[in-house]
């Protein structure tokens, strides 16, 4: 079934909108939840959460475009649980190494809770992204959104651990960089 018919089912209210959006993006939310959690138990909770979520989201928001809606969805569910599960401690997780990795490049002077300078900062790391080569966006988001370990990455570019590592790297500086040069990030 087409995103465009789901949508409509929602609208409608109709409960096959979410047995058709399972059918179509089960894989996909739960990739993206596992990702995140490390924990298949979890992951499925989270999937559900997502149709749960885009059933009290639709109406009335009517996404453009509907796996990247659930995918959203599912990675902030998914991240919310993942705070609460590890409000007490940290580790070496994949979630963890992620974050820490972007730390340097995100201002810590900037009052990320404001809805206005969120979405500078939104829109000046999407237009930094749009003129990244296509593979080296790719893996920055594969990291950075679906949090991908950085062996699966390589698994699924057909590169070494090293050069993941490497691109990433050199992805953070120029991001940081481009920060810098639109006035977001302050040197200290």
């Amino acid at each position: 079934m087409e995103d465009d018919q789901i949508v409509a089912l929602y609208w409608k209210r109709d409960e096959k909108a979410i047995v058709e959006t399972r059918a179509k993006y089960s894989s996909y939310c739960r990739s993206i939840a596992y990702n995140i959690l490390d924990c298949m138990e979890d992951a499925q909770e989270c999937e559900n959460d997502t149709y749960l979520a885009a059933w009290n989201a639709i109406p009335p928001h009517r996404p453009m475009f509907l796996r990247t809606f659930l995918g959203k969805l599912a990675r902030r569910i998914s991240l919310d649980r993942w705070k609460a599960n590890t409000a007490q401690k940290r580790g070496g997780h994949t979630v963890t190494l992620s974050l820490d990795e972007l730390e340097g490049c995100i201002p810590e002077n900037l009052d990320i809770d404001t809805r206005i300078e969120q979405n500078v900062l939104a829109s000046t790391i999407s237009s930094f992204l749009r003129v990244l080569p296509r593979h080296e966006r790719q893996v920055f988001l594969r990291r950075y959104w679906y949090l991908d370990s950085v062996t699966d990455i390589a698994g699924q570019f057909g590169f070494t651990q090293s050069k993941v590592k490497m691109m990433l790297l050199r992805t953070r500086q120029k991001l940081r960089q481009h920060l810098e040069m639109e006035g977001i990030f302050y040197e200290e």
